[in-house]
């Protein structure tokens, strides 16, 4: 089959060259992230292609973190970082919240309430600042965001009924000690709608500035920093939580502001609000929806209407740098929503993974060489240009971020982003990231699952484990102590036990010992600290996701042929985790059933170590299921049964067959299919995967690494057994053997490999 040679090959080949280092690093240039081809179309259709959008930095243009525009000195009581303390004898510029396109190459762009709280932003004055880009392009340019003029916000009628920092002046200006201001729109008439979070409200305000009516307060839901507030009064809104995003319909009349954070009492803490506002009667509609988030942490940044119900949102952590995680445009169409009420949402944009063939902004830190990103704490703008590109934007916290270069506060950015469409020819040998990219970040995070997605893995496979109230969460094994900071809690020190765990006696902490509450405060680290001592970097950052948490990044991500990642779920001990009452079976095909991806032709493959329980699941669900099998021993099902049969008994010819009366693939330890010699060399190839492929099967290898402890002898570097060997060279002769798929903590490396062997056929 013919190939398309520019796919994503030069690409990966950078990844393999710089796999130690950041995520952002190691994208293809040609990384799909937009409206991938469904299941379905793609089963219907004959053409060996996928159409997609592929992201592409056309213009950059930024303003010096240290840039002080005229007025009173700033940020007094302001927090001190990257070598910066306040006061500054100006009014500091703390990156955009929000803007605004008039059209002819100048934007609104709006700071925050300055400094982060009402008690340290008294003296910064709240703005909208007239800013035009010298863009920075293929062609040259200065690369430069020029401020031509302001408004500043003002009570000057005296609207307000409460009191401000400037009450006794005659203008009355507003400062970040009265609202914290992170969203606008502009209306036909010319004034401008801006959302808050101390109330929230929705202010109004004329095109001069000046304040036209009382703050529009969200009835019911007020915040910690609310000025209307009673004693003893329960805030709903959680501090700082407010209106970051807020999109107006197409004429004009409805007003859509997004609720950042999820309510105070709120069941599902995923969930984010969408309210309507009509500015004509001056009042909420009553109409609302709800968005779910990637992960409880995630906030939203900014919202802006495309077309008549149709909004883009963006999603964001909290992390900024190499940490980053979630910096994504989602699609929402009001009109759609899932089983479970929320509305589907689609991705428009990852900020992890743009192309940079022009080298745009190149040197200027993190994520602006040949790849492009936006890993900033505060991803907060986002403006659909009219020839359909995107402008995004920062908030740079002035000064405490230094995602970019680390020690010196961040620039304020624009960048115009390109929705190119291509034309890419998916790959034949699937690429699993193993726990994640688990080489790269501790396994089984949700940053260790964007990580593969960007290193281009077509699926991400979390092991899942259930807690102690059913809930199925990712974990290598239901004992954590390796894998999270349990053993540093006092509280849970009296949890700690010994187990018998399939015929072994484990001593530990043991999720089905936890409530997922509990769990939930655990964060994770990494299991091979001594092997991988840079992903120590990242202890203690992440939470353990939920297995629907992580069906949930899959199907709202695309791979790099285009396609929509698939999920590869592992039941872990199901014969034990059945004999104490929480069964693995059933939970999991309800999450596949709530994700929508409980379908024949859905990127979903479930596989065990066991057998009993892929035959239950076979009578359950139609994904496709993939019996594992090790080098030694036995399924532990068997052994409960009696049944004396190995797992060489299963690779036999009659072995393989049986296995295709309830699975479609075998997941073979890479010494089934070619055994090391006695010296430790790589062997011969057993006739095991042309036996599979003659039963029907598919076969997936596992597990491929990169450092020489893991490899053959004849493909390690050095005696040093946590350098990295030739781990290229050892996929090249299994996928020379006929392995259908891959399992790799490296799929940055994997990727090449892949890409080279089968485009060299």
């Amino acid at each position: 089959m013919s190939r398309i040679p520019t796919r994503r090959v030069l690409p990966r080949l950078l990844a393999a060259a710089a796999a130690t280092v950041t995520a952002v690093a190691l994208l293809p240039a040609t990384a799909a992230s937009a409206q991938p081809a469904t299941a379905a179309a793609a089963a219907a259709s004959q053409s060996p292609y996928v159409q997609t959008h592929v992201p592409t930095l056309v213009a950059r243009a930024t303003l010096s973190a240290d840039h002080l525009e005229s007025g009173p000195a700033s940020g007094a009581l302001a927090s001190p970082g990257n070598g910066r303390t306040g006061p500054w004898d100006g009014q500091v510029i703390p990156g955009f919240s929000a803007a605004i396109d008039n059209g002819d190459g100048t934007f609104w762009a709006q700071p925050d309430n300055g400094f982060g709280t009402k008690g340290n932003s008294a003296d910064f004055l709240l703005r909208n600042y007239l800013v035009r880009p010298a863009w920075q392009t293929a062609e040259g340019g200065a690369g430069e965001i020029q401020i031509e003029r302001f408004i500043s916000y003002n009570d000057r009628n005296g609207v307000l009924d409460f009191p401000i920092v400037n009450e006794g002046t005659a203008e009355r200006l507003l400062t970040g000690g009265d609202f914290d201001i992170e969203s606008v729109v502009k209306a036909k008439d010319g004034t401008f709608w801006v959302g808050e979070e101390f109330g929230p409200f929705l202010l109004h305000f004329a095109a001069d500035g000046t304040l036209l009516d009382k703050p529009y307060a969200l009835e019911g839901a007020k915040s910690p920093a609310n000025p209307y507030l009673q004693p003893g009064e329960t805030p709903r809104v959680r501090s700082s939580r407010g209106f970051e995003a807020l999109a107006a319909s197409v004429n004009g009349r409805y007003l859509y502001p997004v609720v950042e954070g999820s309510y105070a009492d709120d069941t599902d803490l995923r969930r984010r609000e969408i309210l309507e506002f009509d500015t004509r009667a001056g009042q909420y509609t009553g109409r609302t929806w709800s968005y779910q988030t990637d992960q409880e942490p995630n906030v939203i940044g900014d919202a802006f209407t495309v077309r008549n119900d149709v909004l883009i949102l963006i999603e964001r952590d909290d992390f900024e740098g190499e940490q980053s995680v979630t910096k994504r445009v989602y699609e929402v169409d009001l009109r759609r929503t899932d089983a479970e009420g929320y509305l589907e949402k689609t991705l428009v944009l990852d900020a992890l993974r743009i192309a940079n063939p022009h080298a745009i902004g190149a040197g200027d830190g993190y994520g602006t060489g040949e790849i492009y990103s936006l890993p900033v704490q505060s991803f907060e703008t986002v403006v659909q240009l009219k020839d359909g590109s995107l402008l995004i934007g920062n908030d740079n916290n002035y000064p405490g971020n230094d995602a970019r270069i680390p020690g010196t506060p961040d620039d304020t950015e624009f960048a115009i982003i390109d929705l190119d469409k291509t034309k890419l020819e998916p790959s034949t040998v699937s690429l699993i990231g193993h726990r994640g990219a688990s080489g790269s970040r501790p396994e089984h995070t949700l940053a260790a699952y964007e990580t593969a997605i960007v290193q281009c893995a077509d699926y991400i496979e979390p092991d899942v484990v259930s807690t102690k109230d059913g809930v199925l969460v990712a974990r290598h094994e239901n004992e954590i102590s390796g894998t999270t900071d349990v053993a540093t809690r006092p509280e849970f020190a009296a949890r700690k036990a010994t187990k018998l765990i399939d015929g072994t006696s484990i001593t530990g902490w043991f999720t089905e010992d936890f409530t997922f509450a509990e769990l939930r405060t655990l964060r994770a680290k990494e299991r091979l600290p001594q092997t991988r001592p840079a992903n120590t970097a990242f202890d203690g950052l992440y939470v353990i996701p939920t297995l629907d948490e992580v069906i949930d990044l899959a199907r709202h991500s695309v791979s790099c042929d285009g396609r929509t990642v698939g999920v590869y779920p592992e039941t872990k001990h199901p014969s034990y985790f059945d004999s104490i009452g929480l069964s693995l079976e059933e939970p999991l095909v309800a999450a596949l059933q709530a994700n929508g991806v409980d379908r024949a032709d859905a990127p979903v493959i479930v596989q065990s170590f066991e057998t009993a329980n892929l035959r239950d699941l076979a009578g359950l669900t139609d994904v496709t299921l993939a019996q594992l099998v090790s080098n030694s021993g036995r399924p532990y099902d068997f052994t409960l049964a009696g049944d004396t049969r190995t797992y060489k008994d299963l690779v036999t010819p009659a072995g393989l067959a049986e296995i295709a009366t309830y699975a479609d693939g075998v997941g073979l330890e890479k010494s089934v299919m070619i055994p090391r010699t006695a010296d430790g060399r790589l062997g011969t190839p057993t006739p095991v995967i042309a036996d599979a492929h003659a039963a029907g099967l598919s076969v997936h290898g596992w597990t491929f690494r990169a450092e020489n402890q893991f490899l053959p002898v004849d493909f390690r570097s050095s005696a040093d057994p946590n350098a990295y060997g030739d781990l290229a060279g050892e996929l090249q002769a299994f996928i020379g053997a006929g392995m259908d798929g891959v399992f790799s903590d490296h799929p940055g490396i994997a990727a090449v490999t892949i890409d080279t062997v089968t485009l060299a056929g």
